[in-house]
């Protein structure tokens, strides 16, 4: 809709018209046509004259964008109110990268959905000889988000534990793990993958188990493949009823057979998306699907 909506402002060529009809529409009656565009296509209006550009900051076309619980995030995530941010302000605030918790956690809003994500960096989660370089080690690189990956080189018990406690808006979200196997580093001006120490993850499965809030659990296993490539590990999914309080979860990712080692493992993050997400995902070749150990979310 909002791709041919603006098309019936600007012409062949790129140029806005010089229809004067466009200048003389009251700035409330396009503010209450463009509430209903997505946000990039609102911006993209603004630039077609002053009527549209007024309208583009009205706090009620922004307002309908933000989820329900906004001044619940926003409180979550900047630590206070802002009293003089209109609502596109903080709109644009928010689908920024925000960090907190001590810099290991990051939220924002997707710009065209306004749908809450989220991502946990390694150094957020409890992972099992963390602190045993013959077994892992913190590697920078530009191909996280948090600049730093925690690489396995060799381990017996494999074992990632994280959780989360955060006002997320109703909805269901979908819950992943961040994978590579093989090291990553840099040639030659861009990323390459070294798949030397890659062993033992073909020998038995990863198990994925996710914890929610209303003691609800999943369990689902997968075999990690394909060196080179970032893969998002599917852990699980959640259900929100109630935006006003925090939802906990609880996640986990193991491989706990002691008659073999596994190492050449990159782990980025844990990263939280609406589960409309899965589509997009798996559309652009970056989604692994798990395997379901209990058929279904049942209660411990």
């Amino acid at each position: 809709m909002g791709a041919s909506f603006s098309a019936l402002f600007i012409d062949q060529d790129g140029v806005s018209s010089s229809s004067p009809c466009l200048g003389d529409l009251p700035e409330s009656c396009v503010a209450s046509i463009i509430q209903h565009l997505d946000p990039p296509e609102i911006c993209k209006l603004a630039k077609l004259n002053r009527a549209f550009s007024a309208a583009s900051w009205a706090d009620f076309v922004w307002e309908s964008k933000l989820p329900p619980n906004y001044h619940i995030l926003v409180h979550k995530i900047l630590g206070f109110v802002p009293q003089n941010l209109g609502k596109r302000d903080i709109y644009t605030r928010l689908c920024r990268p925000n960090t907190f918790d001590g810099g290991t956690k990051n939220v924002w809003l997707h710009k065209s959905t306004g749908g809450v994500c989220m991502s946990i960096s390694s150094k957020g989660l409890q992972i099992t000889g963390i602190d045993d370089r013959r077994y892992w080690n913190h590697i920078p690189t530009n191909e996280s988000r948090f600049h730093s990956i925690a690489y396995l080189r060799q381990i017996w018990w494999f074992e990632v534990n994280g959780e989360v406690e955060f006002p997320f808006p109703v909805g269901t979200y979908s819950v992943f793990f961040r994978l590579q196997l093989g090291r990553v580093s840099r040639g030659f001006g861009r990323g390459i993958c070294d798949p030397e120490q890659v062993h033992g993850w073909d020998i038995k499965p990863v198990r994925f188990q996710l914890w929610t809030s209303g003691d609800k659990h999943s369990t689902w296993e997968c075999s990690l493949s394909e060196a080179g490539k970032w893969f998002h590990y599917h852990v699980g999914d959640f259900n929100v009823e109630n935006p006003n309080s925090s939802t906990k979860i609880k996640l986990s990712m193991t491989q706990i057979g002691c008659t073999h080692t596994k190492g050449g493992l990159c782990l980025d993050s844990v990263v939280i998306y609406p589960s409309a997400f899965r589509e997009r995902l798996k559309h652009r070749g970056f989604l692994k699907c798990t395997k379901p150990c209990c058929h279904m979310l049942h209660s411990i």
